[in-house]
């Protein structure tokens, strides 16, 4: 498998100097490819044989635009390349945010002045040696070469990618590289399934023991101090000093809540995957991008799901992380798990402020409970583990939910959406 390692390095000024030059014209190319779509578009949109160009037509008229204008032969070749890549991924992304009904994307848009375009280089125009990284340009004389950390080794390098990050001011690069797992995965017949939530997650596993742990909020501190900053941004003239001060502190605490947030997902998972016998873990498959469009969507829940919540991030981080312990994360479509009564299927309805289900088969569980056993039941049911979902059963009918020995209602899930 392949991560990312993200190191900073350090930039002279002859050195920040040719990025800064180098950078400009991987933004005017890419502005220039965009307009250049865009005009396509607007062209062809109404005819009957529509012919849009993509990036492979962009791609051979690299060597035409050289010729025209020889400050493009500063950038190595394949950097060109991977700046109209990402111009092309980007509109794949949107065509498919608007294909899944998420009416709110937007299309690609140009790049500012004073926007760093990320140079990419895959597969050839870098060398990673002695403890250094140095990569190719034909601007001047001034060599791109930079320490890197001399424990770090890397194997199979893929990509490397140098950018700016504009609030610290610091330059870095990210290395994509290939690691091997400690071990391969192997079912040992142990599985967890987890209920992600904003403010807490909740577990069972096969044992029928269940395991809850409360979500660092950091936006809670930080959401009124930010929108405090705002308020009094949002009356000064944009771009006057006091507007760009304020700005900047905005930005800061935007990013300390970040953060913290990403600190603590990095360690939960590590945790979560490193105190478990189970090899398999399931998660439930959210669909964030939908969470504002349900009826009973509030202002502050999107805020916490979209801006600060990072559940897809957080299952991302398990995935990895998981991997190279050798084991392996697996999504369980999760509608209708909260609103199903996990013993004898009768759904309810299950408003946000009702925290537990009371069923009149007699079954009282805390929702979120209720939705990790479901998560479980469904993917032994479905997978026809039946050994394991016996096991599983009759330990939880020990300690909790005396849900059937043979599943007694379909772990389907329905068509229409829920929650």
């Amino acid at each position: 498998m392949h991560i990312t390692t993200k190191i900073k390095i350090q930039v002279t000024p002859d050195q920040a100097d040719v990025l800064w030059h180098l950078s400009e014209k991987c933004r005017l190319l890419y502005n220039f490819a965009l307009a250049e779509r865009n005009q396509n578009y607007q062209e062809n949109k109404d005819r009957p044989d529509k012919q849009y160009i993509g990036y492979v037509q962009q791609a051979n008229a690299l060597p035409d635009l050289k010729k025209k204008y020889p400050e493009y032969r500063w950038v190595y070749s394949k950097v060109l390349q991977t700046t109209l890549k990402s111009l092309d991924d980007n509109f794949k992304s949107f065509f498919a945010l608007r294909q899944n009904g998420d009416e709110d994307a937007n299309p690609p848009g140009f790049k500012g002045k004073d926007h760093f375009c990320t140079l990419r280089y895959n597969q050839s125009g870098f060398a990673i040696a002695g403890g250094r990284i140095r990569f190719s340009h034909f601007y001047n004389e001034v060599p791109l070469e930079f320490d890197l950390p001399e424990v770090q080794t890397f194997l199979n390098v893929k990509q490397v990618d140098l950018f700016y990050d504009d609030l610290k001011k610091a330059y870095y690069v990210s290395i994509v590289h290939e690691v091997q797992p400690d071990q391969k995965y192997v079912d040992n017949g142990f599985y967890q399934a987890w209920d992600l939530g904003v403010t807490k997650h909740v577990a069972v596993n096969t044992s029928g023991k269940f395991l809850e742990v409360r979500n660092a909020r950091p936006d809670r501190y930080w959401n009124p101090k930010i929108d405090a900053v705002q308020a009094r941004r949002d009356h000064c003239k944009k771009k006057s000093r006091k507007w760009q001060r304020l700005n900047r502190a905005k930005r800061t605490m935007e990013r300390k809540r970040s953060n913290q947030l990403n600190d603590f997902q990095h360690k939960l998972s590590r945790n979560l995957v490193e105190n478990t016998r189970a090899a398999t873990i399931l998660v439930g498959d959210l669909s964030v991008k939908q969470m504002p469009k349900s009826k009973q969507a509030t202002p502050g829940l999107n805020r916490a799901t979209q801006n600060a919540g990072h559940l897809s991030r957080f299952i991302g981080f398990l995935t990895y992380k998981a991997a190279l312990a050798g084991k392996r994360v697996i999504k369980v479509d999760e509608q209708y798990t909260t609103k199903t009564c996990c013993v004898c299927g009768a759904v309810h309805e299950m408003p946000l402020w009702k925290r537990v289900m009371d069923c009149a088969c007699g079954n009282c569980i805390d929702r979120d409970h209720n939705s990790a056993v479901n998560i479980m039941v469904r993917f032994l049911s479905q997978n026809a583990l039946w050994a394991g979902y016996r096991q599983f059963a009759g330990n939880l009918r020990q300690t909790g939910p005396r849900i059937p020995v043979v599943p007694g209602h379909s772990q389907e899930a329905p068509c229409a959406s829920g929650g």
